[in-house]
């Protein structure tokens, strides 16, 4: 049978509303000391502030102007509590019953995320790569309350096995920088969430029902996903969507070169309403605007869509009107260059900018969760 371990991540930055991203209902553990480093920050303009917020509805973690560390957190918060959120208590149960060997952890830093993968490599290696093991006996749960907690993860994962160029294996695919990601359990600690944003497992189809993701982390199948990667050190799961808008909700124009492999999008001469980069379907839309129209997190393909205001006359030329079109096109990878000083973004519901040109890509198949 196996040794699970259901993490729960224990950050004060993961969400709007307080630890872990779950309101007063926190994962529990105790607060690092103000000031302390928990995390890497990816984004090469750390530390400034975002010209307006960035556009969409989805989550978004963290208040400055850079991508927040995901997996730490600066907690200065006094009691905290300790107890696990009530999905983890009955997931925990149901994998018990089954005869798992359970294991709750709480993590509060990349490193002490690390520990808890690093359970998951594989016997030593002659070349001395670190390696998933195919066989491992360990499976992993993620208890998520947002997606970015999901995407903390498996950044980290990528960051654990990914070989330095100069390192190579014969073996890696030649579309890959990273092996065969171990499969992660995925447990949403809103189990009955709705709306009309829905979160990543429920794009996939994933169960919610605790003892249904217990069921297809020991019986069901493992379905292998797309991964972006990006040059700023960081993943997507789902999507980025870039822009702003102002205090009342409108869209801010912004000005930028968005290229599809080979195709042009924009070459920085028209003002940008929306950039969507979609591995899934969570950024398709942006309010009534469809924006990306095939998002398919297993065809190895990225998804992009500009959105951008076209000027027209009304049938006698008098009145000047304003339509939106939409560009979209598919590839293996895309590159944005922004013209503005600073372009706001979300990326999983994570808060980011760009200053400089950021390059998306795609590796196929390179994640894997358990689904029923």
């Amino acid at each position: 049978m196996y040794d699970v371990v259901l993490l729960t991540l224990g950050s004060e930055r993961d969400a709007p509303g307080g630890g872990c991203g779950s309101g007063d209902g926190c994962c529990g553990g105790a607060p690092q000391a103000a000031g302390q480093p928990a995390g890497e920050r990816t984004d090469p303009t750390a530390g400034q502030t975002p010209t307006g917020r960035p556009t969409g509805g989805h989550e978004q973690t963290g208040a400055g102007g850079h991508e927040q560390a995901e997996a730490g957190g600066h907690g200065t918060e006094q009691g905290r509590c300790e107890t696990p959120r009530v999905p983890v208590l009955a997931c925990a149960d149901a994998l018990t019953a089954r005869g798992a060997r359970v294991e709750t952890v709480v993590a509060r830093s990349d490193a002490e995320v690390d520990e808890v993968l690093a359970r998951l490599d594989a016997p030593a290696r002659p070349d001395g790569l670190t390696w998933p093991d195919p066989d491992s006996k360990v499976r992993l749960v993620v208890a998520t309350a947002t997606d970015a907690q999901l995407r903390a993860v498996v950044r980290r994962l990528v960051r654990r096995y990914a070989p330095p160029p100069s390192r190579r294996p014969a073996e890696l695919a030649g579309n890959r920088t990273v092996p065969d990601l171990p499969p992660i359990g995925v447990l949403p600690l809103d189990p009955a969430r709705g709306g009309p944003h829905r979160d990543l497992a429920a794009q996939l189809g994933l169960p919610r029902d605790p003892a249904a993701v217990a069921a297809a982390v020991l019986d069901g199948w493992v379905r292998r996903l797309d991964l972006l990667r990006n040059d700023g050190g960081s993943v997507t799961l789902d999507g980025a969507l870039l822009g702003a808008a102002d205090d009342s909700g409108r869209p801010l124009h912004w000005r930028g070169r968005v290229e599809v492999d080979d195709a042009v999008l924009t070459d920085g001469a028209d003002p940008i309403l929306a950039c969507a980069i979609g591995n899934a379907g969570g950024y398709a839309t942006l309010d009534s605007l469809p924006l990306l129209t095939a998002g398919d997190p297993t065809d190895g393909l990225v998804e992009v869509a500009v959105a951008v205001p076209v000027p027209t006359r009304s049938t006698l030329g008098r009145k000047k009107k304003i339509r939106y079109e939409v560009r979209r096109a598919r590839g293996r990878a895309v590159a944005v260059i922004p013209r503005d000083e600073r372009v706001p973004f979300l990326d999983d519901g994570v808060e980011g900018e760009l200053s400089r040109k950021r390059s998306w890509w795609t590796e196929p198949g390179a994640w894997a969760v358990f689904t029923g």
